[in-house]
């Protein structure tokens, strides 16, 4: 059975605030975003996301082809869904968050195994999150896309 593990650090745990709730921090609204990836709670998930969130995936990433991605169900579909199908493993590690206003940056780091390859990677990420009425309701990543791309291709 393939896990998908959105592992949080204990320092960025949610504490006790609801993911929707409209007077929720913007640093735990992502933080819930990360708690129930980690709880493999893709209903939580979603309902965190804004109905009008606009999601963009790192350029030359695989899953940036149907970029931007535009509300909750195009994003559990066409990336999260995706992810779950081609990676056996996938952890996503935040390591630190730095919140401006609205805005909540997340620094960490993908690591994970490859379904069909095989291959284990260990790349560092940037989220760009962005909180209205207290879901997200943007975000852009960065990442090591050479590192992704090796990974998903087989050797030859």
């Amino acid at each position: 059975m393939k896990t998908f593990v959105f592992a949080a650090a204990t320092a960025l745990a949610l504490t006790g605030a609801g993911i929707a709730d409209h007077h929720s921090s913007p640093e735990a609204v992502i933080s819930g975003i990360y708690d129930a990836f980690a709880a493999g709670d893709p209903e939580g998930f979603a309902a965190a996301l804004h109905p009008e969130i606009v999601w963009n995936e790192a350029e030359s990433n695989v899953y940036a082809d149907m970029n931007p991605y535009e509300g909750p169900q195009e994003v559990m579909e066409g990336v999260i869904g995706r992810v779950l199908t081609d990676w056996s493993t996938f952890n996503a590690t935040p390591e630190e968050m730095i919140v401006e206003g609205n805005r909540v940056v997340v620094l960490g780091r993908y690591t994970g195994t490859h379904g069909a390859t095989g291959e284990d990677i260990n790349a560092q990420m940037v989220h760009v999150w962005t909180v209205q009425d207290g879901q997200a309701i943007s975000f852009q990543q960065y990442v090591d896309t050479l590192q992704l791309r090796e990974a998903e291709t087989p050797d030859e």
